[in-house]
C-alpha cells in the first residue's frame, strides 16, 4: 500500500463543503467517486482543511493509499480527465505512509475578496462580498496588526466549533486594495470554526467606523462571540494553500 497526495483547487459555489454530509455533494465526496473508479479501488481522501459549504480553494491538500501502479506525479492528469470543471488536481505525488495532512505543523493562508464600489459588479459576484460604502484601508491595517500573534480567538469562533483549545497564532495579516476589491490575507497556524469570515467581519466593521482599531483588543480580551462583528458570506473565501513546516 502507497500514500498518496494531492494538492486540490476548486470552485465551492455548488458544494455543501470539503467533508462529506448527508445533506448535499461535497469536494471530498466527488473525488472520492473518481478515483475510485480510476483506481478501481475503494478510495477514501483525507483532506487537510474542511473548507465550508460556498469556500474556494487554490491549494487544499487531500492524502489517499492505494496500491495503484500509477506513478504519483502521474495521478493528477488521469484523474483531472474525471472531475467536473470546478474541481482541479494541481499537482500530484507520492509520501512516506505515515504522512497526515491534519497531524503536521502547518502554515494555512486564507484570502477573502470584498468588492467596494458603489454598485455591485455581477462578474466579481461570485467570489467576492459587496460592500457598497466605502472602507478605511488604513484603520483596518490598525486593526488587524492587534490581531496578529498569538492570542484565545473565542471571540472570533461559532458556537458549533470543537476545537480543544481556542489559541491560535496568526503569523500575517495583511489588508490592502487593488481597485475596487479589497483584500484580507491572513496567515496562521490554524483557524476556528468560522474564524477568518469573523475575523473579516469585524475588520468590515473597523472599516466602515462602527469600531475603532483598538475596540479589537477589547473583543479578543472578552472570549466572547457576541462583541466580534457578523460572519461574512462564504462565496468571498478562499483557501490560498498550505504549507508543510
Amino acid at each position: 500500500m502507497k500514500r498518496f497526495k494531492l494538492v486540490i483547487a476548486y470552485d465551492g459555489t455548488h458544494y455543501c463543503g470539503w467533508q462529506i454530509q448527508p445533506n448535499g455533494i461535497t469536494v471530498e465526496e466527488v473525488i472520492n467517486k473518481k478515483l475510485s473508479e480510476l483506481l478501481r479501488e475503494d478510495i477514501k481522501v483525507i483532506g487537510a482543511s474542511r473548507t465550508d459549504s460556498g469556500v474556494h480553494a487554490m491549494g487544499n491538500v487531500a492524502v489517499f493509499d492505494s496500491e495503484t501502479n500509477i506513478p504519483g506525479d502521474k495521478l493528477s492528469y488521469a484523474l483531472n480527465q474525471r472531475l467536473p470543471d470546478d474541481i482541479v488536481i494541481q499537482s500530484s505525488c507520492q509520501v512516506a505512509d505515515d504522512f497526515h495532512p491534519r497531524y503536521c505543523d502547518t502554515r494555512k493562508t486564507y484570502e477573502y475578496q470584498i468588492y467596494n464600489a458603489k454598485f455591485e459588479n455581477p462578474l466579481k459576484s461570485r467570489y467576492s462580498h459587496f460592500v457598497f460604502l466605502p472602507l478605511r484601508i488604513e484603520e483596518m491595517q490598525k486593526a488587524a496588526e492587534i490581531i496578529k500573534g498569538e492570542h484565545d480567538f473565542k471571540s472570533f469562533c461559532s458556537a458549533r466549533g470543537q476545537a480543544l483549545t481556542t489559541v491560535r497564532t496568526i503569523y500575517d495579516l495583511d489588508v490592502y486594495k487593488e481597485g475596487n476589491i479589497v483584500k484580507i490575507r491572513i496567515s496562521g497556524n490554524g483557524f476556528l470554526y468560522n474564524m477568518v469570515r469573523i475575523i473579516v467581519g469585524t475588520l468590515i466593521k473597523v472599516g466602515l467606523g462602527v469600531y475603532p482599531p483598538e475596540y479589537v483588543q477589547e473583543i479578543m480580551d472578552a472570549k466572547d462571540r457576541t462583541k466580534a462583528g457578523p460572519k461574512v458570506p462564504a462565496k468571498g473565501l478562499t483557501l490560498v494553500g498550505i504549507e508543510y513546516l
